[in-house]
């Protein structure tokens, strides 16, 4: 894939593997709440979520009305953990069972999101699970990482071939700039809020083109 996304592209980051094209955003402000992250490592986390609201135009608040927190998320170093956690399994329904696919696939990060009744994201659950690999990356790029990933619903496949982070020729981790035009469009209030029709993409792709 070039730098420069075509409407192929953009509709491939929204459509899942089971064929439906299903685009949404958040449709209220993000309030979030870190769980497994020391003093000093909280506010990187808190930073990157911030700096991606930020660009797309969306607003955070200090709680959400109806749910508090509306942005759970969590560091663990395996994914027993999260049994003992209290009350997670009435706002998680076949936690157990989640939890079993997910040592079972010996997967090490987890994304579970919630709707409203117009479909806009409403809350989302962020699951990290500490292992090998994620152990020797930067806590900078997963923060960067898991903001990306939390301010829309991509497709369960949209980064399996490339990620949305670069590496700069100084060794910095930057977000790829194609993906980050992508994501302030994707807030433009003109659009909807959520899509399910791939025409969507190419409304997307016009504002990416538009000149400015």
């Amino acid at each position: 894939m070039s730098d420069a996304l075509t409407p192929g592209h953009i509709a491939a980051l929204f459509t899942r593997a089971s064929g439906e094209y299903a685009f949404a955003r958040w449709g209220r402000p993000i309030v979030p709440v870190v769980f497994g992250l020391d003093d000093a490592t909280l506010p990187v986390l808190k930073g990157a979520i911030e700096a991606i609201v930020t660009l797309a135009d969306h607003k955070m608040a200090e709680t959400d009305p109806e749910l508090g927190a509306n942005t759970m998320v969590f560091f663990l170093r395996d994914w027993d953990e999260l049994r003992a956690v209290p009350g997670l399994d009435r706002m998680i329904p076949d936690l157990g069972l989640l939890l079993d696919r997910l040592i079972a696939a010996e997967a090490n990060q987890y994304r579970i999101f919630r709707f409203d009744p117009n479909g806009g994201i409403k809350a989302a659950f962020v699951f990290v699970r500490m292992d090998d690999h994620l152990s020797e990356v930067s806590a900078e790029t997963i923060a960067l990482s898991q903001a990306v990933q939390l301010i829309l619903l991509w497709s369960d496949r949209a980064f399996t071939d490339r990620a949305p982070l670069a590496v700069l020729p100084d060794g910095r981790t930057v977000l790829r700039p194609e993906i980050g035009t992508l994501i302030r469009v994707a807030y433009d209030p003109v659009l909807p809020v959520v899509a399910a029709d791939p025409s969507h993409a190419l409304r997307l792709y016009a504002r990416l083109t538009r000149p400015t």
